[in-house]
C-alpha cells in the first residue's frame, strides 16, 4: 500500500491549503487539501513530509508535530497510509506550486471549500484535539462508505 504525508501548516488562525488544479489528470481535481505527497522507498513519514513541504511551497518547517495516520481504502485500488501532520512555524518565502494554487484561508473558512468527506473528519478531529488519532476511511468512488476515528492517549 502507498504511504504518503499530508500536513497543515497554520499561521495567524489560517491554514495554507492547496487547490488542486493544475493537473487534468489528478485524483484530488479541484479539491482542496493540504500539502505533502508520496513517500520514497527510504524516507520516514517526517523526512518525506519536510521534503513534500519544501518542493511545494519552498517553506521549511521549524516546528511540526506527527498527529495521526489515516488509512484509505479504495475501489479503485489507490488504497493508502497517510502520514498526517501540522505545522506552526517555518522560514523561507512562499513559492509557486506545480500541482495547484497555494492559499492561507482562515481555518473556519475551510470546511466551506471543495474538500473530500474524509478530510472533513480529520479537520474537524485537528481543531478539536492535540491527540494522536488514527482514522479508517472506505471510499467507493468519491463517495465516503465507511469511517472509523480511533483518538489515542
Amino acid at each position: 500500500m502507498q504511504q504518503t504525508t499530508l500536513c497543515y501548516i497554520q499561521k495567524n488562525g489560517q491554514y495554507l491549503m492547496l487547490h488542486r488544479n493544475k493537473k487534468e489528470q489528478d485524483y484530488n481535481r479541484d479539491k482542496w487539501i493540504g500539502v505533502g505527497g508520496k513517500l520514497k522507498e527510504t524516507e520516514t513519514p517526517e523526512e518525506g513530509m519536510l521534503r513534500e513541504v519544501l518542493e511545494e511551497t519552498g517553506l521549511t518547517l521549524t516546528s511540526y508535530a506527527y498527529r495521526g495516520l489515516v488509512i484509505f481504502l479504495c475501489d479503485n485500488g489507490d488504497s493508502q497510509f497517510m502520514h498526517l501532520f501540522t505545522a506552526d512555524a517555518f522560514q523561507g518565502e512562499l513559492t509557486a506550486c506545480d500541482e495547484g494554487d497555494l492559499e492561507w484561508v482562515p481555518v473556519e473558512k475551510v470546511p466551506a471549500l471543495s474538500l473530500w468527506e474524509g478530510d472533513r473528519i480529520f479537520l474537524k478531529q485537528l481543531e478539536e484535539s492535540t491527540r494522536f488519532f488514527t482514522l479508517k476511511l472506505v471510499y467507493e468512488g468519491d463517495c465516503l462508505k465507511e469511517h472509523i476515528l480511533r483518538v489515542y492517549g
